[in-house]
């Protein structure tokens, strides 16, 4: 993954204007942080954001994303370039692969596998050991990616139990709940999977995959990315289910970070700079590579993992998602 340039996060109000080959921010408070574009390479946008064609044009040249974080902190859409790094030999490479149900259905396989290896991984190890084995077996008799979904389902609704076991009263998941999130747990947790989403997509369009040609998620639907859902579920966990317990656990998530109303809560503003703040310091966190042999950072594994994605369409080989191993 590009080293030079890097992610901005915009976590307040805020234009955007163009001046030369420069990005002027402009914040409410009159405020203006000049940022030249050649230090970009995509913008996530965590509250309103005003873009006028210029800089659009701008954004364009330089092949940079805007990503678009909703009023709950789902993710609500992107400002993409057009395909830079898609090449027409992968693409139709992943589409053979992608309607050939046996290749289709073993790449499903191993994603919902490895999406539940790491829930276990940072919810509990023992507690979680039967439900693992049980989505393991019913991902090997699935016969359809919706029989597979539905294990993964089963699974997570165990974890979510789990989870709310190790987690104070008010923060407490109750079942999964989405747009909008019933209470503070689903609001943290719906946060980080849409920036977690949104790196993905990042890191899909700087290989030569297609990002609409997806084996779990329904490539049929338009205006979804749907590779990212597939790749997005195994880094998931790795961001939002363990650090809602590493902050809760330290006390450092507070009632103050949100802002709770019937039937919906959602991160005040010190809370969404907050919760940015943390996903960004666990991206930049590296780890020791187990095959590259050198120290790779949490957002280069997403990278990594769409590139290890796209040598299977091209070359065959057994596709094995990400697990965490450390």
């Amino acid at each position: 993954m590009p080293e030079a340039v890097r992610t901005y996060w915009l976590t307040t109000p805020c234009r955007i204007r163009r001046k030369d080959s420069t990005l002027v921010i402009e914040r409410e408070d009159e405020t203006k942080v000049h940022v030249p574009v050649t230090d970009v390479r995509d913008i996530v946008a965590c509250s309103p954001v005003d873009i006028n064609t210029a800089v659009m044009t701008l954004l364009n040249q330089h092949r940079i994303a805007v990503h678009l974080l909703s009023y709950y902190g789902d993710y609500a859409g992107s400002v993409l370039p057009a395909e830079a790094h898609t090449s027409g030999q992968t693409v139709l490479a992943q589409a053979r692969t992608a309607t050939t149900p046996q290749t289709s259905m073993a790449i499903a396989r191993s994603l919902v596998c490895a999406t539940a290896f790491n829930v276990r991984r940072v919810v509990d190890r023992t507690v979680l050991k039967k439900p693992f084995e049980t989505v393991e077996a019913g991902a090997a008799a699935a016969e359809s990616t919706a029989q597979l979904m539905a294990a993964e389902g089963n699974f997570r609704r165990t974890a979510w139990g789990v989870i709310d076991t190790k987690l104070p009263d008010w923060l407490q998941l109750d079942g999964r709940s989405r747009r909008p999130p019933a209470n503070a747990g689903n609001a943290f947790i719906s946060y980080v999977n849409g920036i977690v989403y949104s790196r993905v997509l990042t890191a899909i369009r700087l290989t030569p995959l297609h990002s609409g040609i997806a084996f779990l998620h329904s490539s049929m639907e338009r205006q979804r990315h749907s590779l990212a859902l597939d790749l997005a579920e195994v880094f998931k966990p790795l961001f939002a289910e363990r650090l809602l317990l590493r902050l809760a656990g330290r006390g450092q998530l507070k009632p103050a970070h949100f802002d709770a109303d019937v039937g919906n809560t959602m991160l005040t503003e010190v809370g969404r700079r907050f919760v940015v703040q943390t996903v960004r310091d666990e991206l930049a966190t590296t780890v020791r590579h187990r095959t590259l042999g050198r120290p790779v950072a949490y957002d280069e594994l997403l990278y990594l993992e769409a590139l290890k994605l796209a040598r299977t369409c091209l070359e065959g080989e057994r596709y094995q998602p990400f697990r965490i191993w450390w």
